[in-house]
């Protein structure tokens, strides 16, 4: 009877063990590591891990466009649980994101892995003492849900993935600064609540064959902070170096000067705020964009991720003050750009160049006579390679910022924005009459299709005139000494490249309004040239120097119209008004 008990309590001890492990295997290790789970698979297992530790909380930050909550995972050894309570903590914070891209779903699978490791298991006892986790384990819900089989052709698994884009066709990772998408909107709320000091945005790259299974993209080139930039030099240095234990392979993102050929050397850009890693690094904060490589296989992919979020976290524990200090030093420096040069856009200068490793792999360019054009066919066999690498970034254009920008009360959709990005401003009380600058728009064009839902302005040319111009009550007023001038110059001033004129927040400003019949015209031109002869001259001179453009009766007539007391003196002429003079406000 006793071994009968024995044995009984024997098999529940060990039925309790093995079903504890088991109920923590999550859905991509239970497949083989050939799948990733579903929305509702994930959210079970995330909402698992925050009922059964004090450390982790889970949160919606979000509603998708579709009803789906936007889940969030807070992981703090110190049970703090808001911006508020873990600032005050001293800890640093490391947001880290996974399926902006469904498709690309390594950083989910490798998040809920690490975090069951580093709770549950305990498995790393000495991380988590100094950092605060923000893990978005599904940042796309909606397009993460469109699964299927063909979702990313050029990738070596998962067999079923997410599609790109969200319900409504909108891609994330293009939408950081114009925040069209409400995913966007929910991110920007939560980014601007806890303003991490790190961000991590994990993808799964296309292009060229090589060895690494991991790339990178972070702001190293020289358009952030000089002490945030040799930091994240230093913790690339770092991380590559632990990763090489764990032969996982790390190299910055491949781009080839032409597509596919390693031959042709490496090109190295820097991102503009339309992107995760560009938004981040002009709020000051250090982010890296985690590229794995499509062709290796899935669980190569995940491991690689896994590796790196462990090591990241290692590294910030350990440098929580220093990373913390930098970030604050950079944001008090962004208040100081009030009437400073700021560079808004970068070239990659092709004079500058030097020689880089490259592990790639034996390739072939051959003639198609499919398409009659070339063919890189890329082999298994691994060969290394001494590659020209062009890294040295040139400014493209810069403008003087002004003590402050206004905003005039009927560009509603513009001013909802500001507070989106965390931007302080203040309201006209009453309605006041400012000598401003800003900008008259000539030659401008538009893309021949639609971007990202929105027609942009493609190119301009444009001058900085002075106006006397009312503002109405509620116009708002946006002073550019705040941590934010850096976003708030991206936004408002044209020549950047993710503007929201370039983004056609602006383009009603470009539609004429009124008409005027050619009969009309025909007869006011006469009495315009008899007033002033030269006119004529002026006239013949624009009609044979753009033969394409004067083209028709309409046109031609339209550049005496242009001439009249009639015309709109408000078209191509930039609402937002700079100011130089913050007294002329009060």
């Amino acid at each position: 009877m006793k071994k009968i008990m024995l044995t009984t309590l024997l098999l529940l001890f060990v039925v309790n063990i093995f079903g504890q492990n088991s109920d923590w295997t999550t859905y991509y290790e239970n497949s083989g590591f050939l799948e990733t789970p579903r929305y509702n698979e994930t959210i079970e297992f995330t909402k698992k891990l925050a009922e059964s530790s004090d450390f982790i909380e889970y949160k919606s930050f979000g509603t998708s466009l579709q009803g789906r909550d936007l889940p969030l995972l807070i992981i703090d050894k110190n049970k703090n649980f808001t911006p508020e309570s873990v600032k005050k903590s001293g800890n640093a914070i490391l947001l880290i994101e996974a399926c902006i891209h469904p498709g690309e779903s390594e950083g989910k699978d490798a998040g809920l892995m690490l975090i069951r490791d580093l709770i549950i298991h305990n498995k790393y006892p000495d991380l988590l003492e100094h950092t605060t986790i923000l893990f978005i384990p599904i940042f796309n819900a909606d397009g993460h849900e469109r699964f299927s089989a063909y979702n990313r052709i050029n990738q070596n698994g998962p067999k079923e993935m997410g599609w790109r884009t969200t319900a409504s066709n909108l891609n994330l990772n293009r939408d950081f600064l114009k925040a069209d998408a409400v995913e966007m909107q929910h991110w920007l709320k939560l980014f601007n609540e806890w303003l991490p000091d790190m961000f991590i945005d994990i993808h799964t790259t296309d292009g060229a064959d090589y060895q690494y299974s991991l790339t990178y993209g972070m702001h190293i080139l020289g358009d952030m902070n000089k002490e945030q930039t040799e930091w994240q030099y230093n913790y690339l240095a770092e991380v590559e170096n632990k990763l090489l234990d764990d032969d996982v392979l790390m190299f910055p993102y491949v781009a080839f000067r032409r597509w596919h050929d390693p031959r042709s050397g490496l090109i190295r850009r820097t991102a503009s705020p339309r992107y995760s890693t560009g938004y981040s690094a002009y709020q000051n904060r250090p982010a890296l964009l985690v590229e794995t490589h499509m062709l290796k296989d899935y669980k190569t992919r995940v491991d690689a991720t896994y590796y790196l979020l462990r090591h990241t976290i290692e590294i910030v524990d350990n440098q929580h003050k220093e990373l913390k200090e930098i970030n604050i030093n950079a944001d008090v420096e962004t208040r100081d750009l009030a009437g400073k040069e700021f560079i808004l856009n970068y070239y990659t200068s092709d004079k500058d160049s030097s020689i880089v490793k490259f592990k790639g792999v034996e390739y072939d360019i051959v003639h198609s006579d499919l398409t009659d054009d070339i063919w890189v066919q890329f082999s298994d066999k691994p060969k290394d390679y001494d590659l020209v690498l062009f890294d040295k970034l040139m400014p493209a254009s810069s403008v003087k910022l002004p003590q402050a920008y206004i905003i005039p009360i009927e560009w509603t959709e513009v001013i909802s924005r500001l507070d989106m990005h965390g931007i302080e401003y203040s309201i006209l009380k009453e309605p006041k009459e400012l000598d401003i600058k800003t900008y008259k728009f000539s030659n401008v064009s538009f893309a021949n299709y639609p971007f990202e839902g929105r027609q942009m302005v493609q190119n301009f040319n444009m001058e900085e005139i002075s106006i006397k111009k009312l503002f109405s009550k509620g116009s708002v007023i946006v002073p550019t000494s705040q941590r934010t001038a850096k976003i708030i110059a991206h936004i408002l001033e044209p020549i950047g490249p993710d503007s929201y004129v370039r983004w056609g927040f602006f383009n009603a400003i470009f539609e004429r309004k009124e008409y005027v019949e050619t009969y009309v015209m025909e007869k006011m031109a006469r009495e315009m040239i008899n007033e002033n002869p030269e006119l004529r001259e002026e006239y013949e001179k624009a009609v044979k120097e753009n033969p394409q453009y004067y083209n028709n009766q309409w046109v031609k007539l339209f550049w005496f119209f242009e001439r009249t007391p009639y015309w709109d003196q408000q078209k191509d002429v930039y609402p937002v008004g700079k100011i130089y003079d913050l007294e002329a406000i009060k």
